[in-house]
């Protein structure tokens, strides 16, 4: 770290001096100023490609994406499952 510099939550003036805040402080102590960020979390899926190829083509016949045509599969499938064991 810059000698001249302090880390602006901590002032601390070096790495290790930094570490030891952090590990006795909680971030959301200091988040006031931080701005809300919104995310998204995907995950893949692997599935053989004869079958995506199916799948693209009726989502287009649809006129949906695919991710959308999947995630409604999915749904009314697991919506089956619960009905089943219900």
């Amino acid at each position: 770290m810059d000698e001249n510099k302090l880390s602006s939550i901590s002032k601390a003036d070096t790495d290790d001096k930094i570490g030891e805040f952090w590990d006795n402080h909680d971030f959301t102590d200091f988040d006031t100023a931080a701005p809300d960020v919104k995310f998204e979390v995907t995950c893949a899926v692997p599935i053989e490609v004869e079958l995506f190829s199916e799948i693209e083509k009726q989502a287009h016949k649809r006129g949906v994406k695919v991710e959308t045509l999947v995630n409604l599969w999915l749904q009314q499938k697991l919506a089956e499952q619960e009905q089943q064991v219900a």
